[in-house]
């Protein structure tokens, strides 16, 4: 009976400090949950809010009507180009990055009041996918985000508009490649 108590005691003091541990993370972050399975992984639920999914389609809208050029894609086929599926996620955080650091903050002033309530909402995705990392070498990677920068410069002003005026593809590409099938 003495060695079934030792057991059982051993068992729960174990749970507790696994439990304290669990406690202390989450403390550390803030409260919020984190995924446990890849850091690569957004929640399927930030992307089926009508009114997000809204202003971000209607900002993409209204971006798009000030786009001159019509022959160029930026989150396309292209984009995706010798990267495989495992390291989607990863290329989208890099655009997501881009997007909201060298575009959308220096164009927060236009396109309101969609802006100011988009912005927000993907610097948040941006802040999620921060401990997103890929395993090896990520040269193809930055290449094709080089291009995409490259691409966005060569345009000027424009490139920026196309950029905003992509959102809604940047949206679902971010929801396909960086959500859990439920």
């Amino acid at each position: 009976m003495a060695a079934l108590e030792k057991s059982v005691s051993s068992i729960l003091t174990g749970t507790l400090a696994a439990s304290c541990l669990l406690l202390i993370a989450l403390s550390v972050l803030g409260g919020e949950a984190v995924p446990v399975s890849s850091p690569c992984r957004l929640d399927k639920s930030r992307f089926q809010e009508p009114y997000i999914i809204n202003r971000t389609f209607t900002l993409a809208k209204e971006a798009s009507l000030a786009d001159n050029n019509t022959d160029v894609r930026l989150v396309g086929n292209k984009l995706f180009q010798g990267i495989n599926m495992k390291e989607r996620c990863y290329l989208l955080k890099q655009v997501l990055n881009f997007t909201v650091e060298e575009v959308l903050f220096p164009y927060s002033d236009r396109f309101q009041p969609y802006m100011q309530e988009v912005l927000p909402f993907l610097a948040k995705l941006s802040r999620q996918l921060s401990q997103c990392h890929i395993e090896g070498d990520d040269q193809h990677i930055q290449r094709n985000m080089q291009n995409l920068k490259d691409t966005v410069k060569k345009l000027g002003e424009g490139g920026e508009i196309k950029v905003i005026g992509e959102l809604d593809l940047l949206f679902i590409s971010l929801r396909n490649e960086c959500t859990s099938p439920q």
